[in-house]
């Protein structure tokens, strides 16, 4: 199992604060999170993840933009969406830019679709929330035509049809390896099994065991299919800091002042450290020193018998040095030990 496990990394390019607690510009969270991805790649990460949101405290609203200037600065590490909300944008020009993205980066770029959990970009780009299904559905079923690269005749009823059109350009590898992130809806895991994508569960709370059932669900339907076994991904918070006392501390006004301004927006109580502390114990947060965090993860691997874990390092107002002291902290002592572990 060790060989085939990966490890990457999530950002929703919060914006942060700096030494002082002062918010910083969402142009300079921007230029700290190339610094971020550099750091992952310089240490051998195998993957970082960037999020698409259209809103004041996140400061990505085009993520291919940030890979393109990521992959120029980077030699061996993925570069991916978390993720694309396709619903509410152009599956051709998605395509277009994750193509751009996979030449500049030599190969290396991965797009992670989704419904998104904030719908600001359906208002926002035009497209009506009451078809918030029907868009998705019939747009990734255009994506999936788009990924053969070869001339495209497509019909659907929320677009125009297309007939024997070519997208360019073509990448060199032939396909942009593409995935499916879902929260936990059984519909939504059959249907990456239908279309053939990897599969990425976003666990950002509870226990990660009870998805279990969602990963025997995902390998029975690819096996009803007849399609090829393929592989799953987990998407979880998490920060690591030198000792377990100063994680949660670091952590926690950051996590606290993004999970209640998010949680009033919709309709959830405010959150506790009681709450807090048992997400760290038992729940979906991996947060400790190297050796607290390391063990959860290869818990977690070995539970669920996946073949990626994406770390979300970012948590709302968390300053960019200690994002970049966790980084440092998870290529270079966390993941050597779970893999020792799961050895």
């Amino acid at each position: 199992m060790a060989q085939q496990v990966e490890f990457g990394l999530d950002t929703f390019g919060d914006v942060t604060v700096d030494a002082d607690g002062s918010a910083i510009s969402q142009a300079q969270v921007i230029r700290n999170l190339v610094a971020e991805a550099v750091l992952a790649d310089e240490i051998g990460i195998d993957f970082i993840g960037v999020g698409e949101h259209h809103r004041q405290d996140f400061a990505v609203s085009a993520p291919e933009v940030v890979l393109a200037g990521i992959a120029t600065a980077t030699k061996n590490i993925h570069l991916g969406s978390a993720v694309t909300v396709l619903s509410s944008d152009d599956p051709i020009r998605v395509f277009q830019r994750f193509a751009t993205v996979d030449a500049l980066s030599n190969g290396r770029a991965e797009v992670i679709l989704g419904r998104g959990s904030f719908t600001e970009s359906f208002p926002l780009f035009g497209f009506d929330l009451g078809r918030y299904e029907q868009l998705f559905e019939e747009k990734l079923a255009l994506f999936s035509e788009l990924l053969k690269e070869q001339p495209v005749t497509w019909s659907g009823e929320l677009r125009p049809p297309l007939a024997e059109q070519s997208v360019y350009p073509h990448t060199e590898g032939g396909r942009i390896k593409t995935w499916v992130g879902v929260g936990g809806s059984p519909e939504s895991v059959v249907r990456a099994a239908r279309y053939g994508m990897p599969l990425v569960l976003a666990i950002i709370g509870g226990d990660p065991a009870r998805f279990a059932p969602y990963v025997d669900l995902f390998h029975r339907a690819l096996a009803q299919l007849e399609k090829p076994d393929l592989p799953i991904a987990v998407h979880s918070p998490g920060f690591i800091a030198d000792t377990d006392a100063e994680a949660a501390e670091q952590y926690w006004l950051h996590h606290r002042a993004m999970r209640d301004r998010i949680g009033a927006e919709r309709g959830w109580p405010e959150t506790s450290r009681a709450e807090y502390s048992n997400e760290i114990e038992h729940g979906s947060l991996y947060l400790g020193s190297p050796e607290t965090v390391a063990r959860k993860l290869a818990s977690t691997i070995s539970t669920l018998g996946i073949q990626r874990f994406d770390l979300k390092y970012s948590a709302g107002t968390l300053p960019h040095e200690l994002m970049m002291h966790s980084i440092e902290l998870y290529g270079s002592t966390v993941i050597p030990m779970v893999k020792d572990m799961l050895a």
